[in-house]
């Protein structure tokens, strides 16, 4: 299986690359709709609009695209010499990688309170939630194109 994903390893890193731009787009934009969401939804058609948005982003774009992050990346991490452990630069991408996959899950869970009418989250809030992705997509590119340690 070595040589298998050696011979194919450029475009298991083309997939990874692609997974990654999809799940962080839309990582970026979910949080942003629960702030308008949070600040105008009230019951009305407003309101259910923004629950169709934010169910199909979750579910036909932002799951799909995590699963197949982390299927590219274990493809990766199998490929022999692709990655040396013996540096932190692969723990400290894993690391922000497992935190931005319980944000996902975070985000899920939220979108789930809308549905169910019990959003305690204010826009505010959500606001400054929206930053965390963007410290995490940082010291991961830093992590893999830099690899300062």
């Amino acid at each position: 299986m070595g040589d298998l994903l050696v011979n194919i390893y450029p475009w298991v890193k083309a997939g990874h690359v692609i997974s990654v731009i999809a799940w962080m787009a839309g990582i970026f934009y979910l949080p942003r709709l629960f702030v308008y969401h949070a600040e105008n939804g009230d019951g009305s058609s407003i309101d259910r609009l923004f629950q169709t948005m934010e169910y199909k982003l979750l579910r036909v774009i932002m799951n799909p695209a995590m699963i197949a992050t982390w299927v590219f990346g274990f493809c990766l991490v199998l490929t022999p010499g692709a990655v040396d452990w013996g540096f932190i630069w692969p723990w400290t991408k894993t690391g922000s990688v497992l935190v931005l996959t319980w944000f996902h899950h975070w985000l899920a869970k939220r979108r789930k309170d809308f549905f169910a009418g019990e959003n305690k989250i204010s826009g505010r809030q959500y606001r400054i939630m929206n930053e965390v992705p963007t410290v995490f997509l940082i010291v991961i590119v830093v992590s893999v194109i830099v690899k300062p340690f």
